[in-house]
């Protein structure tokens, strides 16, 4: 599972997860071995670039090369009618990681309604992103393995080409994987903190100077509730999710005087692709068991994602939301 994200555990037969954290998670269960969901993002332009280790101007579509790795097997691309343009919020930026589909393709959509300039990072998903790039005008997409510092790089660099600058940084990409944590690999480990973690640090250690030299900007986090609370067969990703919490903490306080906040969304059970392998009467019973009595939608982290990042939230910083229907209170 991944994303956007949220990861839960409960009992199923051993099956592979479908893709996107994560990207890209209740009660015990068996552990399946699954592949790891990948939920990245960048644009589709030609980027040459490091391979990385183990491990959403116009529209384009990039691509470097990278090393091979196991990934999720992609859905096809869905193109819907282009979404009409917005006045200009102030010129902003946003560059959305993981934005080529679930949470980080419905915030790309959401910012660019309140008329934000939206780049996204995707990971291997060219056909998703590049109908992202159709259904949001002015949109451009670029290929990016945020597990590794020279991929991020050379995004980076060409998201700021493309936009002038980045006002607004939203870290969704991920990666899940369900597993007994005896049978977790060093290699999966790793994996799963280089994309949830370390992918993390490297967006906002590219982001920050501009942002301090400008003296504002947003930052916000994509954890889970797993990382607030723990999910069972899900110890590696648990921890990575965590660490992202931390991290927006920590951050919030260095940053905050320099007029950049720093927060974190914790999505629940959301219904995206990355819950594909679960059956109706498995989310059937996740419905019953959150408060409100369904799960939640990409859309309604998207629009908390908006909100952090606008003016009217400049007093919030270094704060965890969750976003779970009352699953963790």
């Amino acid at each position: 599972m991944y994303e956007d994200e949220f990861e839960l555990t409960f009992n199923m037969q051993d099956e592979e997860p479908a893709p996107e954290p994560a990207a890209v998670p209740a009660p015990a269960k068996t552990a399946p071995s699954a592949v790891p969901v990948e939920d990245e993002p960048t644009r589709i332009m030609t980027l040459e670039k490091k391979a990385a280790p183990v491990e959403e101007e116009p529209a384009r579509v990039m691509s470097p090369e990278r090393t091979a790795e196991p990934e999720a097997v992609e859905q096809p691309a869905q193109v819907s009618a282009p979404e009409a343009p917005a006045a200009p919020a102030n010129g902003r930026r946003v560059l959305i990681s993981g934005g080529d589909r679930g949470i980080g393709a419905a915030a790309a959509r959401a910012f660019a309604r309140a008329g934000y300039q939206v780049a996204v990072l995707y990971h291997q998903n060219a056909a998703a992103a590049a109908a992202l790039e159709q259904q949001v005008p002015g949109c451009i997409a670029v290929q990016c393995d945020v597990a590794s510092r020279a991929s991020c790089e050379l995004a980076f660099r060409a998201v700021e080409q493309a936009l002038g600058r980045v006002d607004v940084l939203v870290c969704n990409a991920g990666i899940a994987q369900q597993k007994l944590f005896t049978d977790i690999t060093p290699e999966e480990w790793q994996h799963m903190l280089d994309v949830n973690l370390t992918g993390a640090f490297h967006l906002c250690q590219l982001a920050l100077p501009g942002m301090i030299r400008r003296k504002t900007g947003r930052i916000l986090t994509v954890s889970s509730m797993w990382g607030q609370t723990g999910g069972s067969c899900e110890v590696h990703y648990s921890a990575a999710k965590a660490g992202l919490i931390g991290l927006t903490k920590a951050l919030a306080k260095e940053e905050g005087p320099s007029g950049i906040t720093v927060n974190c969304v914790a999505p629940g059970v959301i219904e995206t692709d990355m819950m594909a392998a679960f059956t109706a009467e498995d989310k059937a019973a996740l419905a019953e068991e959150t408060p409100v009595g369904r799960l939640g939608t990409a859309d309604e982290v998207a629009d908390l994602l908006v909100f952090l990042a606008g003016e009217n939230a400049g007093y919030i910083t270094g704060q965890v939301f969750g976003v779970n229907g009352g699953l963790v209170i």
